[in-house]
């Protein structure tokens, strides 16, 4: 059975690949994602060579195996599913969630996941939208574009945040755009690197920064 450590690291390279359309996860942004040292990075980065779970390679980065995939995934399946029952039975807020599968992911067996899984009615997604991976490891692909690149006139329906910080999710709840929150874009200027939306008759403008962490379909 895998290590804590050997999960955090497996799920935060998969997760930092897929943001970057698949290519390898640079040992600095690893030591920004896990609160550790460029050098103790890339020394378990070598463990995880070593046990075929990732290939590392100097000054690039690291990809998964088939062998971490997997793992990555069977972790992810349980931190999403975790998040989706605690707002759902407990009736935690989405910015609480997190921390707390962050803590249960690594003690529950993969029998009470699935359980959960069928509990819940076998959901494709969690709380923030990420698509949850299926028993067999297969996963869903992201749906949606980033709010940022849509023009002026366009309505919009938010299906995914990424940046699932607190405080983050916290000013989305105070703005209006949550998951399935339904807006129009008022007005979008490149030349100031804005965007402005209007979600149930508030407007609210956000840096083309900010806007990228909420992926959207057309309404």
């Amino acid at each position: 059975m895998a290590s804590l450590t050997i999960e955090n690291y497996v799920k935060a390279i998969y997760q930092i690949s897929a943001g970057q359309d698949g290519g390898p996860a640079a040992t600095g942004k690893l030591a920004e994602a896990l609160g550790v040292s460029p050098g103790t990075v890339t020394s378990m980065l070598k463990t995880l060579g070593e046990t075929g779970l990732a290939e590392y390679a100097p000054y690039e980065g690291a990809q998964l195996t088939e062998a971490g995939r997997t793992l990555a995934l069977r972790v992810l399946r349980r931190h999403r599913l975790i998040e989706l029952f605690l707002v759902r039975t407990l009736n935690l807020s989405w910015d609480e969630v997190h921390a707390e599968a962050e803590n249960m992911e690594h003690a529950v067996s993969d029998l009470l996941i699935d359980r959960i899984d069928a509990y819940l009615g076998y959901p494709a997604a969690d709380p923030h939208g990420d698509p949850i991976p299926k028993a067999d490891g297969t996963v869903a692909g992201s749906p949606g574009g980033r709010l940022s690149k849509l023009p002026a006139g366009t309505r919009f329906r938010v299906v995914r945040v990424v940046d699932q910080s607190p405080e983050f999710l916290r000013y989305l709840t105070d703005t209006g755009l949550t998951l399935a929150a339904e807006g129009k874009v008022l007005a979008n200027r490149a030349e100031s690197g804005t965007i402005t939306v209007e979600v149930l008759g508030q407007q609210t403008t956000l840096a083309h920064y900010v806007a990228d962490r909420l992926l959207v379909t057309q309404a």
